[in-house]
């Protein structure tokens, strides 16, 4: 089943609708996956729970740019109906959806699930191992000036500091410190 949902993501990932590019898949989603599954045994999650959530924690806003600000929303929704058509277990969709739905630092939601809490570290961890995908959004994509692009990449890479479990933040802190000392 690991194998369709990758298949399925990475297509999207690779459509010509998919305005963050196929880096979204070679310089984010397929880290988050990796994090996941390393941060798993830390957090007692389920392996193939978090590699699940990690591989569709963005679907809704690669699938469609309008979903972007809310992916975290519509991304469990997304996330059920592609699990569903793969005869994945309720229990199992309901523990995804919930990990995606808890995944953003910018939005204050509880992380009830060991899962949960993997998927928002790993997360965080990817953006802060992985600051060039973010500066390419600043630049590239939304076509930022230097000042601001820089202003909100630190403001992304501080959420995602902010979020990460302090045993987490001891793997992040010095490629977190190497890029608030880049983009100072």
């Amino acid at each position: 089943m690991i194998g369709d949902i990758r298949t399925i993501v990475e297509r999207a990932c690779a459509a010509e609708t998919n305005v963050f590019g196929y880096g979204i898949w070679t310089h984010h989603i397929t880290k988050v996956a990796e994090h996941a599954r390393r941060l798993a045994p830390l957090f007692g999650a389920d392996p193939e729970i978090v590699e699940i959530a990690a591989l569709l924690h963005d679907y809704a806003s690669v699938k469609d740019e309008a979903l972007y600000e809310d992916h975290h929303v519509h991304g469990p929704i997304e996330a059920g109906a592609i699990l569903t058509k793969l005869g994945c277990p309720e229990d199992t969709i309901e523990a995804v959806r919930h990990a995606i739905a808890a995944h953003r630092a910018s939005v204050d939601v509880e992380r009830r699930s060991a899962e949960a809490r993997c998927l928002a570290n790993a997360d965080a961890l990817a953006h802060i191992e992985n600051v060039t995908s973010l500066l390419h959004l600043a630049y590239a994509r939304w076509g930022r000036g230097i000042d601001e692009g820089a202003a909100w990449v630190c403001a992304k890479l501080e959420r995602s500091w902010g979020k990460l479990d302090p045993r987490v933040r001891e793997i992040a802190r010095e490629p977190y410190e190497a890029a608030l000392m880049v983009l100072d």
